[in-house]
This record gives structure tokens, sequence and C-alpha cells, in this order.
């Protein structure tokens, strides 16, 4: 059994790391309101993105005179993967279920004997992912220097994942994060973003008809580079605030298990020290007796 000087200071550094546990809680509460408003904020804008997007490809009559972008190379020989996780830890399984959607994703492509390229945002997502598939990532982005993420940092991500595509450096591309969807629930997603997803049904009575103006080349041109940026900054913010989410939930579970520790060691404390003082007075007592 310890001693009770060690169950003092293990008492101590416990209350002490649920001191530490408690503030980040209350931390992270404060940082998921902003986080979880931008965006709910967010949401129709990329989803309305998103449905033209759809609404363009079934449109489409022509698939080889129209833009890549939308319809694709015709092949999917080669993935394109962008994993989005958090550059810091204590969040729960944030990141591991992220990498773990991902994981799945990565065996069914190599399965196939399909090519399989990454693009990891974020340094705990790479140090999960390194150690199995290194080889296949091509190239590692971190925004931790940033106190808040921007569009102009998914512009950058958006820029990155156009110039390998004008390079024929993928057919695919699926971005991999999280939904956020309540405090205690966070969803991993993987969304295709080139080519555009295509509906799963059509009704006649949902089709929407676009007239362009002033030509359709022209538009088309500036609005789909846009809908990949605009679909990253979507997921950076269902990322903080899953993040934030998952950092909350899991420092008030550590607190609260911090609480049950100190409780246990202050009755084990509690019960040596009766003990060491019960000893003691029967080594008076014997002592007295024998005289």
């Amino acid at each position: 059994m310890a001693s009770l000087d060690n169950l003092r200071k293990r008492i101590v550094s416990v209350k002490s790391t649920q001191k530490i546990t408690k503030a980040m809680k209350m931390v992270a509460a404060a940082k998921l309101r902003k986080a979880q408003e931008s965006a709910e904020r967010g949401r129709p804008y990329s989803e309305k993105m998103k449905n033209i997007i759809l609404n363009l490809t079934d449109s489409i009559s022509d698939p080889l005179n129209a833009p890549k972008l939308l319809v694709g190379t015709g092949k999917e020989e080669t993935h394109l993967c962008v994993v989005m996780t958090s550059d810091r830890g204590l969040c729960g399984g944030f990141n591991t279920n992220i990498c773990r959607l991902a994981k799945n994703y990565f065996l069914k492509v190599l399965k196939e004997q399909k090519t399989l390229k990454i693009i990891t945002i974020g340094t705990k997502g790479h140090d999960q992912l390194k150690r199995e598939y290194g080889k296949y990532i091509i190239n590692k982005l971190s925004f931790k220097d940033k106190k808040k993420i921007s569009f102009n940092e998914a512009d950058e991500v958006g820029k990155i994942i156009l110039n390998l595509f004008d390079k024929n450096e993928f057919d695919k591309c699926v971005l991999f994060y999280n939904n956020f969807k309540n405090v205690i629930t966070q969803i991993p997603q993987a969304q295709q973003i080139i080519p555009a997803e295509k509906k799963e049904s059509s009704n006649v009575n949902d089709e929407i008809f676009y007239e362009f103006e002033p030509d359709e080349d022209e538009i088309l041109e500036d609005l789909l580079p846009k809908n990949i940026s605009t679909q990253v900054f979507k997921a950076f913010l269902e990322n903080s605030a899953s993040e934030q989410g998952s950092r909350m939930t899991a420092m008030d579970s550590a607190t609260r298990n911090a609480g049950d520790l100190v409780k246990s060691l202050t009755i084990v404390y509690n019960r040596s020290r009766q003990a060491a003082i019960t000893k003691e007075l029967i080594e008076i007592i014997s002592g007295a007796e024998s005289l």
C-alpha cells in the first residue's frame, strides 16, 4: 500500500488536473457557441451552391463538352482524399473517427487496385495516417498558427486541389471531415467534390432549368472553382464546431472522472491514516502494559 505522503501528493495532483480539465471545458463551451453559429450560418449557402451544381449536372446533355469539374475525367483510377482533422488533441474521438472513416475508404480503393493520393489538413490526422499510409501522402497542411480559419485558407486548399486536377493528377476527390450535429454527436462525412455528385433520384417536378447570362462557359468557369472552396470552407466550419463539442464532452468526462478518483483516494488515505493511528495506539498500550 502507498504511504500517506504519496497518497496526499497524488490527491493534490489529481485535484490540480481536475481544475485544468474544468477550465478547458469552459473554454471549449465558449468557443463552441461561436463555432456552432458560424457552421449553421454557412450551411444554407453551401447547400444552395451544392444543389445548383447537382442540378447543372443533371441538365447536361453532352458530357463530352461539359466542364471536367462537373462531369469528371470519365475515369476513376486515381483517388485524391483530403482528410481534415485538428491541430490540437484532448478532443475525445474527434480525430480518430475521421481517420477511421478515411482508412476504410483507403482500403476499398487499394483493394480495387486503384491509385491513392492523400492530402492531410491538421497535424493530428497526419500523425495517425503517416505510419500506415505515409507513402500515399502527397501534401501536409496545417493552420494551427491561425487564430480563426477564414475563407482564405479554404480557398488556398481549393487552389491546391484545382492545380492537381488541371495537371491530371487525379480523377476523383473526396473530403473527409466531421459534421456537427450537437455537443455529443459528430458524424464523420465523406463528401465527393470532384466530379460533382449526382442525385440519387430526381423527379420531373424537381428539375430546375437555368438560363445563363452572359455565357454559360464564362459563368461555370468562375462558379465551379468557387464551389470547391465553398465546400472546403463548409468542412472547416463543421470541423471547428465538432472539435469544440467533442473537447467539451471529453473534458467534462475527465473532470467527473478526476472527482471520482479524488473521492476513492481520499477514502484510501483516511483508512490508511486510521490504520496507522490504531497501530501506534496498540504499540503504546502494549508498551504500558509490559511495564
